[in-house]
């Protein structure tokens, strides 16, 4: 099947945004598994905890902010690595950033951010409440918002993983790629669709909290219960109308659900 024009429009802007960051990004190595299989499959991590700021995030944050002018100041909500990969970016490129987390965050992590100079707010309990109170301030003080997820410059930044991947290993039969608020898929997914479409694509999604895959499953935006997961990282739920939806609906071939005991 053909990719749409919105897929090979994502893709594009991976292309872009690849030129555009190339110099800051760390070319993550591909590390082949101990594992062996009967019919001599070849399993391959693709080690994002080697990109600068421990994981593939740092992709999108650069993209975004280098889509921007410097003279536009930036607001995001964060308790993890969006928010940390966003104060690294903004301190490499020069944007006033603004942090928004809740006041449960880990000290550890507060810290971490406060040490890269970009300004921090805590407020209430929840990730939800951070990330709306961030959006409202982004409104009221004319600032940009920056989702973890929600956005073409974000999508694109991780989407340059697939374009190293296929200069990396040319010949893939399959990815897997975890499923959180779906930026990472859609980056990854949009690239394979445009440039190796006989690569299948499968998402992983942790069955405590699945947002996407069941609005995936369901054709529209689904409410669900979340609980805890040993994937804490891609855990919540996703913004209503999130563009990510339509994007992973269309470039994912199979979705698999895991259990905490298959996490663990």
């Amino acid at each position: 099947m053909t990719a749409s024009s919105a897929v090979l429009e994502q893709a594009a802007l991976s292309v872009a945004a690849h030129r555009r960051i190339k110099r800051w990004l760390t070319l993550t190595p591909c590390i082949p598994s101990r594992l062996s299989f009967d019919d001599d499959t070849g399993l391959i991590f693709k080690a994002e905890n080697f990109q600068k700021t421990g994981s593939f995030k740092f992709r999108g944050a650069i993209s975004k902010l280098t889509s921007l002018s410097t003279d536009v100041p930036a607001i995001t909500a964060s308790s993890g690595n969006h928010g940390l990969a966003l104060a690294t970016a903004a301190q490499m490129t020069g944007h006033d950033l603004t942090v928004v987390l809740p006041e449960t965050v880990a000290r550890e992590k507060l810290s971490r951010i406060n040490a890269l100079g970009v300004k921090t707010i805590l407020h209430a309990n929840d990730s939800g409440l951070a990330e709306q109170h961030a959006q409202k301030l982004a409104k009221e003080q004319g600032k940009i918002y920056c989702s973890p997820y929600n956005d073409p410059q974000v999508i694109a930044g991780q989407g340059t993983i697939a374009l190293e991947l296929l200069q990396q290993l040319p010949h893939l039969d399959v990815v897997y790629v975890s499923i959180g608020g779906g930026g990472l898929i859609s980056g990854i997914g949009a690239v394979l669709k445009a440039f190796s479409p006989s690569t299948r694509l499968v998402g992983v999604s942790a069955r405590n909290s699945a947002a996407l895959a069941a609005s995936i499953r369901a054709g529209h935006d689904v409410e669900v219960t979340h609980t805890d997961t040993l994937a804490d990282g891609c855990a919540g739920g996703v913004d209503e109308g999130s563009i990510t939806l339509p994007l992973v609906s269309e470039v994912i071939d199979e979705l698999i659900d895991c259990t905490e005991d298959e996490i663990a």
